[in-house]
């Protein structure tokens, strides 16, 4: 596995609670990344040769800024290519978006700013217009984050087309519980291929604070306080770990079947199926499939 990219999870802590959050964030999450790890785990990052680039995000990474500060730092000392995903909430006014932002400025390469009506009630919400403002003016590239929410009529809904820029909701997480049983749902045995992340050979992971690598949130290939991630990345095989093989195999359907589970007729969408699958095999799997945050203990 050769990695380019590892997007640190800083922490499962949020000030919004969208419906469609595969992390579960909210303001009531437990786990924030300390100083001392994220160094550690950059290291780890330059000692494999291969990644190139750091993205922090969460939750909401902005909530522990001097950390989140130091990270960015120390990440672009060690040479990697940095960015951010917010939702912007601390951008009250362009003048306070370029306070926030001034001290990122020739260290972050991107902003991401998440915003669309399941995180405001804009799609474009007005934090998200001065933390985009700031930044440019900073010259720091930006980008948004927007996804459609499925259960608000759109016309280009109506031609079974997304609204521009937009991308689709993932029925994961929250959006499993929250979303998933407001739209039509389709016959589960034809979910047989993941198309969301490159299980076989990524190019990217997750790393959570409690050391867990995510090669699709929710489900963990290694931690790197029990293993180095040069060791994760050269003995990690797809085939035999219990959640990705099946996966590769036959998709969720195909998880599904291999442990013979009890499912619904129909689901919203291949992701929809495939948390329904692995809600029910954590207590089998409990390393592979973790942490609680991910799964939503306590916040449903």
């Amino acid at each position: 596995m050769k990695l380019s990219g590892l997007h640190f999870l800083l922490t499962y802590q949020c000030t919004l609670k969208c419906d469609h959050c595969f992390t579960w964030g909210s303001s009531r999450q437990q786990g924030v990344m300390a100083l001392d790890d994220l160094r550690n785990f950059l290291r780890q990052a330059k000692d494999t040769g291969t990644i190139e680039r750091i993205a922090f995000e969460g939750g909401e990474p902005f909530l522990y800024y001097p950390i989140l500060l130091a990270g960015t730092r120390a990440a672009a000392e060690l040479g990697f290519e940095v960015s951010i995903v917010t939702n912007s909430f601390w951008a009250t006014s362009d003048a306070d978006a370029a306070e926030w932002l001034r001290p990122f400025a020739g260290v972050l390469k991107k902003l991401s700013i998440s915003s669309d009506l399941l995180h405001w009630d804009l799609t474009m919400s007005r934090q998200a217009q001065h933390a985009r403002a700031a930044a440019e003016a900073l010259g720091i590239d930006t980008g948004l984050l927007s996804t459609a929410h499925p259960l608000v009529p759109t016309p280009e809904a109506d031609k079974c087309r997304l609204p521009g820029g937009q991308g689709g909701v993932m029925f994961r997480g929250r959006a499993a519980l929250k979303l998933a049983p407001g739209v039509p749902g389709q016959p589960w045995t034809q979910f047989t291929a993941c198309h969301g992340e490159n299980l076989r050979d990524p190019s990217r992971v997750h790393l959570d604070p409690f050391g867990n690598l995510h090669i699709c949130q929710g489900i963990v290939i290694g931690n790197l306080f029990h293993m180095p991630l040069t060791e994760i990345c050269a003995t990690f095989d797809p085939e035999t770990h219990p959640i990705v093989g099946p996966l590769l195999a036959g998709g969720p359907a195909g998880l599904a079947a291999q442990y013979d589970l009890a499912h619904e007729a129909c689901y919203a969408d291949a992701c929809h199926l495939c948390d329904a699958a692995r809600q029910a095999l954590r207590s089998r799997f409990p390393a592979a499939l973790g942490p609680d945050q991910m799964y939503g203990a306590g916040e449903r």
